[in-house]
């Protein structure tokens, strides 16, 4: 009796080791690494339709393996949608590892200070996160977008944080959105006196945008910006060619009279005080020189060949200033 026990727990023995080594063997990797994949879990799938695909990509030696690994794991129900860099040269260990992680494969795209939302709109279309500029134009224009973070105006323009971005592939398009507007209040809290009121945040983004984009050097957006508020409570027209520059699809090289005649809220020449909306997306420093401008007695300036400014307290010193750098 005794021998028939001996014998029995030594098959037993063999046979689970065997198993064991089975095991191992059909939850090694099914390659060198030399095959990668761009591995895309979808909504709704389960264990099955993960592991069938895995299996057809050539990621796996075993379906019923790669299930036994799953729930030794305890992760059958832990596997997440998203795209993953995946390649044969990983165990069935790793690879869910990474599809139950969460840590999608992700494109980085830098969105430049001063870039307005078409502009933005044609980086993430050519990124592949939108169809077309219309597409993630009317995403940035959603009402309930615009609701949830008290923007008081038809569009999201101004307040898209310019930053560079790991968004994860398949991100949904109006958490894109939403993840730069968050961004923007983020950072924005961290600036002292800046208005918590909707309109009046509204209000300072507006002027930030156009400081954002009439200044080119760091050390003349808080004179840009004292220039312009000299101008608005003089009731002074701001005349901002970069504001007539936001009316046109592209950007021109030169502002000629002739458009200085645009029928458009935005035309800065025409229309007193600041436009509807803000006219790009500016950057942290924009927004503080808007919120902090420099106090002084000029009413003017005019862009030299350099990207500086020359400015001016009297008209006719301005007018002098156009001759010498525009030659008009």
């Amino acid at each position: 009796m005794r021998r028939f026990f001996l014998i029995l727990g030594v098959l037993g023995l063999a046979g689970f080791l065997s198993l064991y080594f089975l095991f191992q063997v059909k939850t090694a990797p099914a390659g060198t690494g030399d095959h990668s994949v761009d591995f895309m879990v979808k909504s709704g799938w389960g264990p099955s339709a993960v592991t069938s695909s895995l299996s057809d990509a050539k990621l796996i030696r075993s379906r019923t393996f790669f299930r036994y690994q799953l729930l030794l794991m305890g992760k059958e129900r832990s596997i997440k949608k998203g795209i993953y860099s995946l390649n044969d040269g990983m165990s069935a260990e790793k690879i869910i590892s990474v599809i139950t992680s969460g840590q999608t494969k992700t494109r980085r795209v830098t969105i430049p200070e001063g870039y307005n939302n078409r502009q933005i709109g044609d980086v993430l279309t050519e990124k592949g996160f939108f169809a077309s500029r219309a597409e993630f134009l009317e995403y940035a224009s959603r009402k309930d977008i615009l609701s949830k973070y008290s923007i008081p105006t038809a569009s999201t323009e101004g307040y898209l944080f310019p930053e560079t971005y790991e968004i994860p592939i398949g991100y949904p398009k109006e958490k894109i959105i939403e993840t730069m507007i968050q961004l923007f209040l983020a950072k924005t809290k961290e600036l002292k006196e800046f208005p918590t009121d909707p309109q009046k945040r509204h209000e300072l983004v507006i002027l930030a945008s156009i400081v954002e984009r009439e200044a080119v050097l760091p050390e003349e957006r808080a004179l840009v910006a004292g220039v312009f508020a000299n101008r608005m409570r003089q009731n002074y027209p701001l005349e901002s060619c970069a504001t007539i520059q936001y009316t046109f699809e592209k950007q021109k090289k030169r502002i000629y009279f002739k458009d200085l005649e645009v029928d458009s809220p935005y035309n800065t020449y025409k229309v007193r005080g600041l436009p509807p909306g803000p006219i790009a997306n500016p950057g942290l420093p924009a927004i503080e020189a808007a919120l902090h401008p420099i106090e002084t007695d000029y009413m003017f300036f005019v862009v030299k060949g350099d990207g500086s400014h020359q400015f001016s307290k009297s008209y006719g010193d301005h007018v002098r200033a156009k001759k010498k750098y525009l030659g008009s």
